[in-house]
């Protein structure tokens, strides 16, 4: 047994945090206080470098948040997608403990995208796409993660892709499993987000450290990647957050704009949160803003605020 895998055990990171371990309890009250930022509601400001990635959980603290949510596209300079270096997971984990600890934040999760096709038709390239997502769940063990977020794309036939996500989530959460980390799916555009399909794949992959990520906007399965303009078939959103609830291990709450009341104006989060509460879910909520009328904090304020106004 290597020191990660002992310190997993023991349910403390390599450098010496503690894995934040959601509580679960009879009700199906949600404590106001345990909601995360989620790093892509920023996404303008750190891909234009107006602010610093490696401060998120500052600026995070600076809002209210108890937790924060990384995207790894945010951190390509100093661990590059489409490599399996892991050689500067340990400067990158300091400086970003560091922030975190000196603002009482927790992280929470790593989002990993741009790394390959976990569900590829291909067995050599899921394999290679394991490979390249390992430094992410390395990064996410030194920094007190619970989880990483990944994507399933690749196969286009919905049972082979099935199969094939199947495949690849067994093979990376068997290396996550050593380090105590989670490997959750978010429905994410395309096959994503047939809830259905997603489900299925939870169910047959049957593992205790994968699991899912429903975020209440990505239901677009015409196209990739959630929402986007031109969508032709959807998948309805309740439906499909009803579906991926009890394989819940953080719940992404999506927002595009809001309404004179505080409202949001595609998403009744009134229904949304009943459907998470109904699970008996208490881990962390996370805000993801994507609209554009209102400013990054003021958008992220809104969103934040509605779901205390539910919770």
């Amino acid at each position: 047994m290597n020191r990660k895998q002992f310190l997993s055990l023991t349910g403390v990171s390599a450098i010496g945090l503690a894995f934040p371990t959601p509580i679960f309890s009879n009700n199906n009250n949600i404590d106001k206080n345990k909601i995360s930022l989620a790093q892509w509601s920023m996404n303008k400001s750190y891909f234009s470098g107006k602010k610093n990635a490696d401060e998120f959980p500052i600026h995070a603290a600076s809002m209210g948040f108890a937790g924060v949510e990384y995207v790894n596209q945010f951190y390509f300079d100093q661990l590059k997608n489409g490599t399996t270096s892991s050689k500067n997971v340990g400067r990158l984990a300091k400086v970003l403990n560091r922030n975190a600890n000196n603002h009482n934040i927790s992280n929470v999760l790593i989002m990993v995208d741009v790394e390959g096709n976990l569900a590829d038709s291909s067995s050599a390239v899921i394999k290679t796409s394991i490979e390249q997502h390992k430094k992410w769940v390395e990064l996410a063990a030194e920094i007190g993660c619970h989880s990483i977020r990944v994507n399933l794309s690749g196969e286009k036939d919905p049972q082979k892709w099935v199969d094939q996500s199947v495949k690849g989530l067994t093979g990376l959460c068997e290396f996550s499993k050593t380090m105590g980390i989670n490997v959750i799916v978010e429905n994410h555009g395309g096959l994503s987000s047939n809830a259905s399909l997603l489900a299925k794949v939870m169910k047959t992959t049957n593992l205790d450290n994968c699991g899912t990520l429903p975020d209440f906007g990505n239901f677009c399965t015409s196209r990739g990647w959630g929402n986007e303009p031109g969508c032709k078939e959807w998948y309805d959103m309740y439906k499909g957050v009803a579906e991926l609830m009890p394989y819940a291990k953080s719940v992404s709450a999506k927002s595009y704009d809001f309404d004179e009341n505080g409202n949001e104006t595609k998403i009744d989060y009134a229904k949304m949160l009943k459907i998470v509460k109904d699970h008996n879910y208490e881990g962390y909520i996370g805000v993801e803003y994507e609209g554009s009328r209102l400013s990054e904090k003021e958008g992220i304020t809104a969103t934040k605020e509605l779901i205390q106004r539910y919770l």
